[in-house]
């Protein structure tokens, strides 16, 4: 898994355990739904650290809490 999809796969997880659609997490977190779909359908791959901060914030945790995870901890170099 790439961080791409990694990133993605922390946000769909983080969306079911909050019981939160898109719509909510648009809503909650001050980011249109067509940038969190572009994210998610990878249109936009490349997500910047305070779109990143501010969807950590529509889910009431940290960045650190969004990051520390098994799979972000495991993830192969970017640049070979």
């Amino acid at each position: 898994m790439n961080t791409y999809q990694t990133v993605k796969a922390r946000i769909l997880y983080l969306c079911e355990q909050k019981k939160m659609s898109i719509h909510k997490l648009a809503t909650e977190s001050g980011i249109s739904p067509s940038t969190i779909k572009s994210i998610l359908y990878g249109n936009s791959q490349n997500p910047g650290i305070v779109t990143i901060k501010m969807l950590c914030d529509g889910l009431g945790i940290s960045l650190i809490e969004f990051f520390d995870t098994q799979e972000f901890k495991n993830l192969e170099q970017e640049i070979k």
